[in-house]
């Protein structure tokens, strides 16, 4: 018996020995500076002075009953979270549906459309900007279309369209993966018995592929979610929040108030409020998807 316990013990001495390290790593990565957040965000801080200023929660109060430029941002966001997330699944399911087929060029254009992923979005976005503003000037001289001599970076229409685009075209490969992984788990003689059945290619997409492809579009619209209410990298490199500050996200008025103005308290605060949108967002999309894969 005193040698069953004395076992029991050290197997629990042996896990808690190696599973320390990693804890403390997760603390010194996650929880401590998530307290140090809460901590900031109730200061008036510019983040030089050694005496910050405890206001409680006044930068709270300010974010939602005065301050303009945060109500415009996350407008912003909402509207670039909805149209992204939207275009980026539904395109992906469509070109992944095309290169689930068995054509010759199928692995070619998988790595095509998988290249711009790897790219940073920084990175992409300088590149775009370099096409909106000389590229496309330099087509619209030569073909006379007029879309090529329109503003894309000037207008706020025009620059809301240019970053979901570039968005979407950096982005969709990784997606497509997901859904193309996702059809090659479909089983075949379900599609050979909806054939028989007379069931045509739609209806078999329809109510046969789709619903099995629940788990995929769980975890592709998770994860669009969560990138396009965190936007930032592309806004800084493509339209630097302009034209009029009317592509700011939330995000990057967090950098801005932070970063630009010196407003650490404030801007700590602002992240907070976007941290628990986006946990209180998500735990709802997936505890609503993931009934519907239940029922599919």
């Amino acid at each position: 018996m005193f040698k069953s316990l004395g076992r029991k013990w050290s197997e629990k001495l042996e896990f808690g020995i190696f599973t320390l390290p990693v804890l403390i790593c997760i603390a010194i990565a996650f929880y401590i500076p998530f307290a140090m957040t809460i901590r900031y965000s109730l200061l008036k801080w510019n983040g030089i002075s050694k005496n910050p200023q405890f206001i409680g929660l006044d930068n709270f109060k300010q974010i939602f009953m005065g301050d303009a430029n945060f109500t415009s941002a996350a407008w912003f966001t909402v509207k670039y979270a909805i149209v992204y997330i939207v275009l980026v699944n539904v395109l992906a399911i469509g070109l992944a549906v095309i290169l689930d087929m068995k054509l010759k060029s199928t692995t070619w254009l998988r790595t095509a459309f998988f290249i711009p992923y790897i790219l940073s979005l920084v990175i992409v976005g300088f590149i775009w900007k370099f096409i909106f503003m000389q590229g496309f000037e330099s087509l619209g001289a030569s073909t006379g279309w007029g879309i090529f001599k329109l503003s894309w970076l000037g207008e706020p229409g025009l620059a809301f369209v240019s970053i979901v685009a570039v968005s979407v075209w950096q982005s969709i490969g990784f997606y497509l993966v997901i859904y193309i992984a996702g059809l090659q788990s479909v089983p075949e003689d379900l599609k050979e018995a909806a054939t028989v059945d007379g069931a045509g290619p739609f209806r078999r997409f329809i109510s046969i592929t789709l619903p099995l492809l629940a788990p995929s579009i769980t975890i592709s619209v998770f994860m669009a979610l969560t990138n396009s209410i965190k936007v930032f990298d592309v806004i800084l490199s493509l339209t630097g929040g302009g034209p009029g500050g009317t592509t700011y996200s939330i995000a990057y008025d967090i950098y801005r108030d932070t970063f630009q103005n010196n407003m650490f308290g404030y801007g700590t605060a602002k992240a907070l409020i976007l941290f628990v949108a986006v946990l209180i967002v998500t735990l709802i999309q997936l505890s609503l998807f993931k009934r519907r894969e239940i029922d599919a």
